[in-house]
């Protein structure tokens, strides 16, 4: 298989974008597909995550170092839940 690349115009043409949430310790998924990626679909996703999630339990997501996942909101919002562990946050 050939290794590609995308520009910084790729554009996706209508293919949906998961947002899925496997809990390893027991094989739930918390998920969702949305036509688009960008910080306002992050945060309705992390808030999702929040709201399904006990308490007391934390967080560790693992995801790329897309800017949406770096985005000024996303990051006041993270930082008001210490809960959600995010290595490029």
């Amino acid at each position: 298989m050939k290794k590609g690349r995308f520009t910084h115009d790729y554009v996706c043409h209508g293919t949906p974008r998961s947002l899925p949430r496997l809990n390893v310790a027991d094989g739930t998924v918390i998920g969702q597909c949305q036509a688009r990626h960008r910080h306002g679909e992050w945060l309705k996703f992390l808030r999702l995550l929040d709201e399904q999630t006990p308490a007391e339990r934390d967080l560790h997501l693992i995801l790329d170092n897309y800017a949406t996942h770096k985005h000024p909101k996303v990051k006041a919002w993270l930082q008001k839940h210490l809960r959600f562990h995010l290595p490029f946050s």
